[in-house]
Formats: structure tokens, C-alpha cells, sequence
């Protein structure tokens, strides 16, 4: 069953990842599909084992993807797409015959996930921002200088910490204190970043739901804001229907790679480490 599980997920992701990428949002029929195919699966080795921890994995692994994505994504840190992505991901990923190895499984790939995001994130708005230098060192400039208030009460603080470490002896306080000065500069890069090579001027006709405007625009005497849940379905019939120009959207990051590669350490754990879903000793 396993195996079935594993080939499954991997032609979804991959479908995702092309679809993130041309298209900068991964349709619902893949999000959708995936659960219903991987629990068709475990149903299947229920009945057929006569053992129903088969299905019954897939069902809590489905209502505890369900709950960590809409946490990720009200916390903002997800988009509509990804989050959906990791509700069907949780019907997939409980491989192993025992509670405790999955909720293993589950941690390492969540970990994995959020790690590789992270890091992924960076790398491709560099490349962003490489691409767009100029307009980046210009955006840079002026968002120091709306922010610089923040960086410097982060340097202020961050100062009086590590002499806090070094009066009482706590090493560990020097890595929040530049975790605390770091935090600012990141803000600063990344809304740098996003107003100088995350926004494009779009047809309405190329609108879909979901899409994030980067300004205000007024149709027929109605103001519609940027709001970080995107465009809903009265609002995009709204715009298509009665504006005639171009609207200013913002464009995330295609996160659904991080999700890939994320999963591929859960095969690299099964196969390459024998199986052994405790190698970290956490259980």
C-alpha cells in the first residue's frame, strides 16, 4: 500500500509544482482528487486485510491536515492552494501500522516542509531581487526608511539582551538577541522584495479567485481593498463584468516545490534509513 501511496502523491506534486509555476495557483481538481484516490486506496486494504487502521490513518491524517492548514493559512503563512495541498498531503503521508511511528512521520515531514520552505523562500526572492536589482535597492531604500524606527528598537533591545548574557552568564540569549535584530532587516527585504518584483499588471479576464490586488480599485461606486484572503467570486464578477483596465496583483511565491521536496525526505527516510521513522529518537 505503501508504494501505491508514495507513486500517487509524487505524480500529484509534480502536476502541482507545473501548475504553481505557469499558472501561479494549483487547481482544486488536484487538491481534491488526491484524498479521494489515497483513501479509495486504504479502503481497498481495509476490506481486502480485513484490518480498517488502513482507512481510519487516512481519516485522521485528512482532519489533522485539515486543521494544520487552515492554522497555516489564517496564520497568513500559507496561500489558499498550499493549504489545500497539505489537507490532501494527510490523507497520504500516515505510511506506518502504529500511531506512534505516524505522528513521527507526520513531525518529520512538517518539520521538513517549514525547514526547506524557509530556505527555498529566500533563494527565490533573491533571484527576484537579482532580476530587478535596480528596482530593488530603490524599494530597499524606502522601505528602510518608513521602517527604520522598527530596526533600530531591534538593535536597542537586541544590545541590552546580550549584555543581559553576558551578565548573567546565558549564552542562549545572544541567539534571540540576533534573532530579535535580524527580524527587522527580513521585513524590510521582504516587502522590498514583493514591491519591486512580486506585482504585474493583469487583464480582469486573467483574474481568478484568490488572486491578491496590490491597490484599491473602485467598480461602480464600490471600493474593493486588498484583503490577504484574495479576491472572492462576487468581487472577480464584479471587476470582470465592469472594469476595463489592467488591476495591479501581487504574486506569491510557487511554495507547492517545497511540498515536493518535503516529501521526497519522507521517501529518502523510508527507503534510504530502512524504514526506521524513529532515526531522530524522538519517540
Amino acid at each position: 500500500m505503501i508504494e501505491f501511496l508514495i507513486i500517487l502523491a509524487l505524480v500529484w506534486l509534480v502536476f502541482a509544482v507545473i501548475q504553481d509555476f505557469k499558472h501561479r495557483e494549483i487547481a482544486n481538481w488536484l487538491n481534491f482528487s488526491l484524498p479521494v484516490f489515497a483513501l479509495a486506496i486504504r479502503a481497498f486494504y481495509s476490506v481486502f486485510n480485513g484490518d480498517p487502521k488502513y482507512i481510519l490513518f487516512g481519516i485522521i491524517g485528512l482532519a489533522i491536515g485539515f486543521i494544520l492548514a487552515n492554522a497555516f493559512y489564517y496564520a497568513r503563512m500559507f496561500a489558499g492552494g498550499d493549504a489545500k495541498l497539505l489537507i490532501a498531503l494527510g490523507a497520504v503521508i500516515p505510511f506506518a501500522a502504529t500511531w506512534r511511528e505516524n505522528a513521527l512521520i507526520g513531525i518529520i515531514f512538517l518539520f521538513s516542509l517549514l525547514f526547506i520552505g524557509g530556505i527555498y523562500s529566500l533563494i527565490y526572492s533573491g533571484f527576484l531581487a537579482g532580476n530587478n536589482k535596480d528596482k530593488f535597492k530603490k524599494e530597499f531604500k524606502i522601505q528602510f526608511k518608513e521602517n527604520k524606527k522598527y530596526f533600530y528598537l531591534a538593535l536597542i533591545v537586541a544590545i541590552f539582551i546580550v549584555l543581559a548574557a553576558f551578565y548573567f552568564n546565558e549564552w542562549l540569549f545572544i541567539i534571540f538577541a540576533f534573532l530579535l535584530f535580524v527580524f527587522p532587516w527580513l521585513y524590510i527585504y521582504t516587502k522590498a522584495v514583493e514591491q519591486s518584483s512580486m506585482l504585474k499588471l493583469v487583464g480582469v479576464k486573467e483574474l481568478t479567485i484568490g488572486d491578491w490586488l496590490s491597490e484599491e480599485i473602485v467598480v461602480k461606486g464600490k471600493k474593493i481593498s486588498p484583503y490577504w484572503e484574495g479576491l472572492n467570486e462576487d468581487q472577480l464578477q464584479l471587476i470582470q463584468k465592469n472594469y476595463k483596465k489592467k488591476v495591479l496583483v501581487k504574486q506569491g511565491i510557487p511554495f507547492s516545490l517545497s511540498f515536493l521536496l518535503a516529501f521526497l525526505v519522507l521517501i529518502y527516510v523510508k527507503y534510504a534509513m530502512n524504514g526506521d521513522w524513529n532515526l531522530l529518537g524522538l519517540f
